[in-house]
């Protein structure tokens, strides 16, 4: 059931993150504040399909 997924910054668009995810729990797009190395601070990091 937990699918494997890649999380790319909204500023920037680097895919900076991958990670698993229950798709019977959350069934939308997951959204999670990380740290972006480019930027050199945290930002909304948004599931890529």
């Amino acid at each position: 059931m937990r699918v494997i997924v890649t999380l790319a910054c909204t500023e920037c668009g680097d895919r900076n993150y991958i990670t698993t995810k229950n798709k019977k729990n959350t069934p939308g797009r997951l959204e999670l504040v990380k740290y972006c190395p480019r930027l050199a601070r945290q930002t909304l990091h948004r599931e890529t399909r």
